[in-house]
């Protein structure tokens, strides 16, 4: 099965990703979800198995430029709404695949996660 490494391009986490994932000769589909987005409903259901609080990059940029008003009593609709608008915001990278929903990139993690 191929996996889907979503991200963005530039991202270095992602690089190192893609490059882990290379080394070990894994099949990848690359989706950017700074330029082609993200739909709710996948965030939806990666927020079920992972919890939202796990997807969303509160250390980013984007999110601490965001007004007080928009970072205070956070749930899981509006962290929804705010990584939908801003894909920025979604950690990086989510790998879908192999029985497997990963989030950030620790190579130990993929090592095991993603062993054929």
């Amino acid at each position: 099965m191929t996996l889907k490494l979503y991200g963005i391009k530039n991202c270095d986490t992602v690089k190192k990703a893609c490059a882990w994932l290379d080394g070990k000769n894994i099949a990848y589909e690359f989706h950017d979800y700074k330029t082609a987005g993200v739909d709710k409903a996948r965030l939806q259901r990666w927020a079920d198995e992972v919890g939202w609080d796990v997807l969303l990059n509160r250390a980013g940029t984007t999110f601490r430029k965001l007004p007080d008003a928009d970072k205070t009593k956070l749930d899981l609709a509006k962290a929804l709404k705010l990584m939908v608008d801003q894909p920025s915001m979604i950690k990086r990278p989510v790998v879908e695949g192999a029985g497997a929903l990963l989030v950030s990139f620790k190579p130990a993690l993929f090592e095991k996660s993603l062993k054929r």
